[in-house]
């Protein structure tokens, strides 16, 4: 299994529009971060995680191809309004989504124009939504778990894929998701900043649970520009790195 972040920051990116601070205007190409998504290649699939305001540009920059099934942790703008960009990699056969019943009610209100009949123009995305209920999605011998998650007062979902575990936007993992995610190699967390914040964790927050769950490897992800990538890298513990834009994962 391969995992690919291909996007690492918050939900206004890195560069701030109109900030001129000491990271939004570093040279440091690992303190350029588009929006929060992952690319996962595993059993044959190709398999996305959120489609995030850059989708375009990251599925460029990563030669993504091929796309078999995309996964939704919520609906908030920064990971679902790449949809529309999703265009070519469905022209003759539409793509399962999955979700939650609120994140999928969502897409359904906000890209209405995908399930109307309306003229053709440049064409639009064809997918095939789908409510995650109980238990796993089961896909050939892929075995994807939805992980419930807090983000702030919103219920969302992580998901693991054998030994390993995507968490972003979280600020609470509750007790019955720490079950789940027994036994985890490698995992991406949400890490916004150092200050503590409503729906998200902080860095302390994150490394706290990261320490509870145990894996080999840790990365923080959703980084907002408060964060300079090789400062926070050398003052987390061993193990433990902030993502990139254009990392990879071997697992």
């Amino acid at each position: 299994m391969k995992i690919t972040v291909l996007g690492s920051g918050t939900s206004h990116g890195v560069p701030v529009i109109g900030c001129s601070c000491s990271v939004c205007t570093s040279k440091n190409p690992k303190n350029k971060r588009t929006r929060s998504s992952i690319w996962i290649q595993a059993e044959g699939l190709s398999i996305l995680v959120d489609t995030s305001t850059d989708f375009r540009t990251q599925a460029v920059r990563e030669g993504i191809r091929t796309l078999d099934l995309i996964l939704y942790t919520h609906a908030h703008a920064d990971h679902i309004h790449g949809l529309d960009d999703i265009r070519p990699l469905c022209r003759k056969v539409p793509i399962p989504v999955w979700g939650n019943k609120d994140t999928i009610e969502e897409i359904l209100r906000r890209f209405d124009y995908i399930f109307r009949n309306t003229q053709k123009g440049g064409g639009k995305p064809k997918i095939d939504p789908h409510i995650i209920k109980d238990g796993p999605i089961r896909i050939g011998n892929l075995k994807i778990e939805p992980i419930p998650l807090k983000h702030g007062s919103l219920d969302i979902l992580g998901y693991r894929l054998g030994p390993f575990a995507y968490l972003t936007d979280c600020s609470g993992v509750p007790g019955t998701s720490m079950d789940k995610l027994k036994g985890i190699q490698y995992v991406i967390i949400d890490g916004l900043r150092h200050e503590p914040h409503a729906t998200h964790f902080s860095v302390g927050e994150a490394v706290e649970v990261i320490r509870e769950l145990g894996p080999e490897k840790a990365y923080l992800t959703h980084i907002c520009h408060s964060i300079e990538h090789k400062a926070l890298a050398e003052e987390l513990p061993p193990g433990i790195e902030p993502a990139w834009d254009g990392l990879i994962i071997d697992c």
